[in-house]
């Protein structure tokens, strides 16, 4: 129960503000995650194309990058000239920050991860469906 509440305001170390290469990055990945949400409604065929391909490959980069995203890791070879930094928080946690800091839960990266692959094979479908019913052309 206690993990659906936010934590005390006093208990929490206040947040570092982003830089602008931190920004940047955050708010690509808010680009890429809405993409993600909602390119499944794509009103053309051959966007809802890329879209059928762009999902997977999300999904595999995730998978052979150790469970980090590109993007994450761009960052950090950035800022430090390595491609992993653990000092960089949203490495492979980004989602799972977002829901931390907006919601207040406490939730486990096996379980986040399980819930982003079930969302984009839900979104995956829906493409796809709506894909088939699209007339050829």
């Amino acid at each position: 129960m206690n993990a659906a509440l936010p934590p005390d305001a006093d208990t929490v170390a206040p947040r570092k503000s982003r830089d602008a290469l931190g920004r940047l990055c955050f708010f690509l990945h808010l680009a890429i995650m809405l993409f993600i949400i909602g390119g499944w409604a794509l009103p053309s065929r051959g966007g809802l194309l890329f879209y059928l391909c762009f999902l997977p490959l999300v999904a595999l980069q995730w998978q052979l990058n150790r469970n980090s995203c590109v993007l994450n890791n761009l960052e950090s070879l950035m800022r430090t000239r390595r491609w992993r930094d653990a000092a960089n928080e949203e490495e492979g946690a980004w989602f799972l920050n977002l829901t931390r800091n907006l919601l207040g839960l406490e939730v486990r990266a096996a379980h986040m991860d399980i819930f982003i692959y079930a969302m984009l094979l839900l979104f995956w479908g829906l493409a796809l469906a709506r894909f088939l019913r699209f007339p050829a052309s």
